[in-house]
């Protein structure tokens, strides 16, 4: 069965970097949006398996953890698994306070570790 992940406010190359290192290891399906509003949208359209928010959104540098606690408090998309992409550890301490799982940063891309963060959600 095909996984999806939904990633919020990573630029284009961030996101293509995101999208071909789940596709390559994984069966997935990657959707790109760009804040709160698209996103809640499509998490109340379809299954998503899990989202990842990037720190600080691309389109106008606003922060990612605001969408998670969007996500997190609502109760018909709450128990979307939801991650930060941050290579910060206060960031990320800060998404786990929130209800997010522990992410990953741009820098982990395609790491081993990281792909291990994200086989819970994204295995068949």
């Amino acid at each position: 069965m095909v996984k999806t992940l939904v990633d919020c406010g990573n630029c284009g190359p961030d996101f293509n970097s995101i999208r071909q290192m789940v596709t390559s290891n994984f069966e997935a399906t990657v959707l790109q949006t760009h804040g709160a509003d698209d996103t809640v949208e499509l998490l109340r359209k379809r299954k998503v398996d899990l989202v990842t928010v990037n720190r600080k959104l691309d389109r106008d540098y606003s922060d990612g953890l605001e969408i998670i606690k969007k996500i997190k408090s609502d109760p018909e998309i709450g128990n979307v698994p939801v991650m930060l992409v941050t290579n910060y550890d206060e960031h990320q301490q800060a998404a786990v306070a929130e209800g997010a799982t522990y992410g990953f940063g741009k820098l982990e891309i395609g790491n081993e570790g990281t792909i291990e963060k994200l086989k819970p959600f994204l295995t068949s």
